[in-house]
């Protein structure tokens, strides 16, 4: 979603990332889905700032130079709506990256529905975010875009010893396991949970604490237990549900009731076990949610084409068409 003047100026822009997104789909790398096994690099040992030998110099330089006019363009762009438009110039960090959410909220609804067009246009507007926030950042003196690229790009060599230093990986999950480590002996970093923070949505945040524990062996080494644990959850929600007398549960649900409590822990419980079953839950639900909603509209559909008003039909009616509408 563009806003202000900025759909007339990256109109143009996003137009064009969305044609090189086209010729390039089948080239897209899907980053959560295991590589192949025994990944290693020849290169040679990389130390923090030496890229010589991270640099693919096989590919065609018309490409590199078409990608680098293209990234530059885009940064005058956004450097001319700071200077220009009235509702960038209003903008700060906090205002933007309340819109940045958004904005991946959109990328990964275009991504789960597998619409092409749709997925480079919002890639392209999460690109915009990122330079606006770049440049938001050189106005304040905490760095610039250049610099920001310099350190991600560090921080990615330095993390996959087994592509650019001749370490070996065998698979995916030693990636992880050789990751969790680097960071743990990087500079500054302490405590178990020191890299999660707070602001993350319930669900993520639940996901990356128990991550963090299981980098520090804290975890079990199979599913079998974690569904025994939820088990266990929803046993002691159904037994607080019993101590609860029939007003009492009439009545809004707060943080004091033993309901709210032991509900969190069979959510926490959830997110586990998809966890150790390498479900990302956040995504399980969402589209879990999107069949509900599809299927309700279609049990709706099938009830008024019978002349049935879908709200009005009683219980067991509104299932009938239900399990139609999955069918």
């Amino acid at each position: 979603m563009v806003r202000g003047c900025q759909g007339e100026v990256r109109g143009g822009v996003r137009r064009g990332l969305q044609a090189q997104g086209r010729d390039r789909d089948r080239h897209l790398h899907h980053p959560g889905r295991r590589g192949p096994r025994g990944c290693r690099a020849g290169a040679g040992p990389v130390g923090r700032g030496s890229f010589g030998p991270v640099v693919d110099t096989g590919g065609p330089a018309d490409g590199s130079r078409e990608l680098a006019a293209a990234l530059l363009e885009l940064e005058q762009v956004v450097r001319r709506l700071r200077r220009e438009c009235p509702w960038d110039r209003q903008q700060d960090i906090n205002s933007v990256v309340a819109h940045t959410l958004e904005e991946t909220y959109e990328l990964i609804d275009a991504a789960q529905g597998a619409r092409a067009g749709e997925f480079t246009g919002e890639v392209g507007d999460i690109l915009f975010h990122m330079f606006f926030l770049s440049l938001m950042a050189e106005e304040l003196g905490w760095g610039d875009l250049a610099g920001i690229a310099r350190g991600i790009t560090e921080k990615l060599v330095r993390r996959h010893p087994h592509v650019f230093a001749g370490a070996q990986a065998a698979d995916a999950a030693e990636v992880v396991d050789r990751w969790e480590d680097i960071k743990r002996g990087e500079d500054g970093r302490e405590g178990i949970f020191h890299d999660v923070p707070g602001s993350l949505p319930s669900s993520l945040f639940a996901q990356r604490l128990q991550s963090r524990a299981a980098a520090s062996g804290f975890d079990w080494d199979r599913a079998e237990p974690v569904f025994d644990k939820l088990d266990e959850e929803v046993g002691e929600l159904r037994e607080a549900l019993v101590r609860e007398d029939s007003a009492r549960r009439e009545k809004k649900r707060g943080p004091e009731t033993a309901i709210y409590h032991e509900v969190g822990d069979v959510l926490f419980a959830v997110i586990n076990l998809a966890r150790k079953l390498e479900v990302d839950p956040e995504l399980a639900l969402r589209s879990a949610a999107g069949r509900f909603r599809a299927r309700v509209e279609a049990a709706a559909a099938l009830a008024e084409a019978e002349g049935e008003d879908f709200g009005s039909l009683p219980l067991d009616r509104q299932e009938e068409y239900y399990q139609r509408a999955k069918g």
